[in-house]
């Protein structure tokens, strides 16, 4: 009986590690099997040729020849390694229909705002023409198996552009194979050749935000009537003061009006005359005010080139890829290059309004947040930027300033106090009081203001000032943003409040009592219970109707961007 009894434990014993062992065994089948690719191309011979390639890959940084460099080394070895370093893209020395399909997409990478030449474009063209023309090379093992490892660095880098962009810290995604984009980009690449359609790929990567497809869309009509000549990109401005930096400039400068046929020589140096004439003429040219200087306006003008937009359109497109994977149904969508406000609702714009931004010196933020609450009537605290800035200069020569602007001096106990009896010199950075606005239509914050929760105590308000908003630049604020049609963003807020009370809940207003509030000029705040979703963006072009609108780069966020991502292209 015993003999017995020890028999069945030694059977059960046996059962429970023979399931453990072949749930460990699946575990690590799935695991593998992210990576592996279907067994047709798996079941190919290993090429030495390509696992030696990759092996220089990784003794020398990503370097395979010596003028090629694979972009992301780890990850395309990684992936080759856990396929028995087989071709991936051809067999029997002829490339496979998904080869020419990539291949392909490279050539017109531009169509998705994307640069061919990061791709290994011109070597895989030129292997694509000798293997066609030359039956020496077409046999090749060398050029086969370079032409493989190539392309497999140039589709991962195609799909970790498309869905990612290229406006985050790429060593990251490389070196870090438990990093998200790592595993993704590693997925992605097997699900091609896991007979994935390439297109579909493509699509289910791309953002769906309709700003991003509407700019995507309208990219070929830009191009197809792009003037592609190069010329002479100007950084702007100089250190002056720095010889070595204002003669780089001047030489920049004149070879751009080389390029622009205003002067007959790029080199030597022209004198000061020479390079005023020049300019003028590049001035009449462009319809800009001619007095043969330079400066802001004709730098910019310069360097405003089909190129340049190009690349301005692939800095939007990517800056869309860092939103989020999908945005509510309802938001409100400032754009601070296009000065305007919307309201989406279900993919409609459901309100659009003229807003005024910050300054260049004092730059709106770019945020998301909620709208809370909204304020009829607000009184304005002045921000310790505005008093060191604008008041305290003029508190020290007339202390009684602040009463000609309407504005008040209170203690840390809310009591009112006379400025001119306030010593000013001996303050710099700030001042121990705060300044303030009575309520009123003279308020510099208008008659409603829409606050959010946010770091830089900035809101959205009417304004005192609203014939500003006829001026085509309004980046003009202290940093907060101005909404002409304030009232019907409030209205807004209001019924959708209304719209989405649940039964047996309460609400303190509607429009009505809003319009009230409004009539008896008074200070009122309102909760706003559905908290409504705010973005500040930099967008500085849209696709509209099949065309791209550009707008001016306010804050030189895209030539920051421009000048670290993409001056090399």
């Amino acid at each position: 009986m015993a003999a017995t009894e020890t028999t069945k434990i030694f059977i059960a014993h046996f059962f429970i590690l023979f399931l453990l062992s072949a749930c460990n065994s699946t575990t690590e089948h799935t695991a593998k099997k992210e990576t592996i690719i279907n067994k047709d191309i798996a079941g190919k011979p290993t090429s030495e040729t390509i696992k030696k390639l990759l092996e220089n890959g990784l003794e020398n940084n990503g370097k395979i020849k010596k003028h090629e460099k694979l972009y992301l080394n780890t990850m395309v070895h990684s992936f080759y390694n856990d396929n028995a370093f087989v071709y991936l893209w051809s067999k029997n020395k002829k490339w496979s229909a998904i080869a020419d399909t990539v291949l392909n997409f490279i050539k017109n990478a531009e169509l998705y705002g994307l640069f061919s030449t990061d791709y290994h474009a011109t070597t895989l063209q030129n292997i694509a023409k000798n293997i066609a023309t030359d039956s020496v090379k077409r046999t090749d093992e060398n050029v086969w198996s370079l032409a493989d490892v190539l392309l497999t660095d140039a589709y991962m880098h195609i799909i970790k552009d498309v869905k990612y962009g290229r406006l985050f810290n790429d060593s990251i995604l490389i070196a870090d194979a438990n990093n998200d984009k790592h595993k993704s980009v590693l997925h992605t690449t097997t699900e091609l050749f896991n007979n994935i359609n390439f297109s579909t790929i493509i699509q289910k990567l791309a953002p769906k935000n309709k700003g991003y497809t509407n700019l995507q869309a309208s990219i070929k009509s830009f191009i197809d009537s792009m003037d592609r000549k190069p010329y002479t990109y100007i950084p702007y401005p100089f250190k002056h003061g720095v010889e070595a930096d204002s003669i780089a400039f001047v030489k920049l400068l004149q070879q751009r009006l080389f390029e622009s046929n205003c002067i007959e020589f790029a080199t030597p140096i022209a004198d000061s005359t020479q390079l005023g004439i020049a300019i003028k003429c590049y001035q009449k040219k462009k319809g800009l005010q001619v007095d043969g200087k330079y400066g802001n306006t004709l730098i910019k003008q310069m360097n405003l080139t089909d190129i340049e937009k190009f690349k301005r359109i692939a800095i939007t497109l990517d800056r869309y890829k860092l939103l989020p994977d999908s945005l509510p149904k309802q938001y409100i969508w400032v754009n601070l290059p296009s000065y305007y406000l919307q309201i989406i609702d279900n993919d409609t714009i459901a309100l659009t309004s003229k807003i005024i931004c910050g300054k260049p010196d004092t730059r709106t933020p770019l945020l998301s947040s909620k709208i809370t609450d909204m304020v009829i009537y607000p009184t304005w605290t002045v921000p310790n930027s505005i008093i060191t800035k604008q008041y305290l200069p003029k508190l020290k020569k007339n202390p009684n300033y602040l009463n000609r602007l309407g504005l008040k001096l209170k203690n840390n106990k809310g009591q009112i106090i006379d400025a001119s009896g306030i010593n000013w010199d001996k303050y710099n950075k700030g001042i121990p009081y705060k300044v303030m606005q009575n309520s009123g239509d003279n308020n510099a914050l208008g008659i409603m203001k829409f606050n959010f929760n946010n770091e830089y105590a900035v809101y959205l308000h009417d304004t005192n000032q609203r014939y500003l908003f006829k001026n085509t630049a309004r980046a003009l604020s202290h940093g907060c943003v101005r909404v002409q049609e304030w009232e019907k963003l409030a209205f807004y807020l209001a019924r959708n409040d209304s719209a989405m009370l649940k039964t047996g809940d309460s609400l303190t207003y509607n429009v009505d009592s809003i319009k009230h509030w409004l009539a008896d000029k008074k200070y009122k705040r309102i909760d706003v219970k559905n908290q409504f979703q705010l973005y500040i963006n930099y967008f500085s072009c849209e696709g509209i109707n099949g065309k791209i609108k550009f707008y001016d780069d306010i804050y030189g966020e895209d030539k920051v961007l421009r000048e670290k991502y993409f001056s090399k292209n």
